[in-house]
């Protein structure tokens, strides 16, 4: 499977559960941002301990991203001289 795709299901399955448990509780009647932060909490804990294949992957493919052979020095370079110019010019504001 495609890291892309790896990314897309896990987000959905983690954002399908935060959804879900969210309605379930505000149709029970809890306030609406203690509602979102329970519901928050159990999509943690269910994409946690049911979605770790899933999980896995996307953690595999982020690894294989950063080791990519196409980060070469010139990209490197390029990054730090940018990253110097934009520490400069906000301390000089």
């Amino acid at each position: 499977m495609k890291s892309s795709r790896q990314w897309l299901v896990y987000t959905a399955i983690r954002v399908g559960i935060f959804a879900l448990a969210l309605a379930v509780l505000l149709v029970i009647g809890v306030t609406g941002w203690i509602a979102a932060i329970v519901a928050a909490v159990i999509g943690l804990c269910v994409s946690y301990i049911f979605f770790r294949p899933q999980r896995d992957a996307v953690a595999k493919s982020i690894v294989e991203i950063r080791a990519a052979k196409d980060r070469d020095a010139d990209n490197e370079l390029e990054n730090e001289m940018l990253d110097r110019l934009e520490g400069n010019g906000s301390r000089q504001a």
